[in-house]
């Protein structure tokens, strides 16, 4: 009978001490990776039903329909986000003061709008390292397509940073910034160029 509570006894003790692990995490466990900022989970999801939305004027030219890498590798067709919703391209490097200044406006009118309109950064000329420091200290919250060659600036006419394009839904290209804009005069384009009042 001592035997039995004695059994009975350590495994109580082993399973409270394996419960207190597992809820702490314990000392052992390895570090969960943090998420890549600027990947896929950045995506929107699908456009909410019943979206307003204006029309994009007639006879205006088509926005170049790339295609690129998301930071974490995911393939993006820009065309497949503009087909149901515009999307905002914002063209940075992690060594543009400029971008840097503007950045932490253009990230909450990101999420101010983000039902509405897709915000994409395009960073080109760095290394994946340093776009992942300045998304995490601009806390950029929205997918950013890794440019290495530079192929998507050059589409676009880009020569330095900042630039910023509005694009339709359905792909015509609205408006354009080289040089950047900032983050209160593009909430008043989106206002007038796509979003229904």
């Amino acid at each position: 009978m001592i035997r039995g509570y004695a059994v009975r006894l350590a495994a109580l003790v082993l399973a409270a001490a394996l419960t207190a692990t597992a809820c702490s995490g314990g000392d052992d466990a390895p570090a969960r990776p943090e998420p890549v900022a600027g990947g896929a989970a950045a995506l929107p999801g699908p456009a909410p039903a019943g979206l307003a939305l204006r029309p994009a004027p007639p006879g205006g030219p088509g926005a170049p329909a790339v295609t690129g890498v998301l930071t974490d590798g995911t393939p993006v067709a820009l065309a497949d986000l503009w087909a149901d919703r515009p999307v905002v391209l914002v063209f940075f490097t992690s060594w543009c003061a400029l971008c840097a200044d503007r950045q932490a406006a253009l990230g909450e009118l990101a999420r101010r709008h983000r039902d509405e309109v897709v915000f994409v950064g395009v960073a080109t000329g760095d290394k994946p390292e340093d776009v992942q420091r300045y998304l995490r200290e601009h806390r950029v919250g929205y997918p950013v397509v890794l440019d290495a060659d530079g192929g998507i600036w050059r589409s676009y006419a880009v020569r330095e940073p900042p630039a910023v394009v509005v694009v339709a839904k359905g792909g015509a290209l609205l408006r354009g910034w080289p040089g950047g804009v900032d983050a209160a005069t593009l909430d008043a384009e989106l206002r007038r160029l796509v979003l229904a009042p």
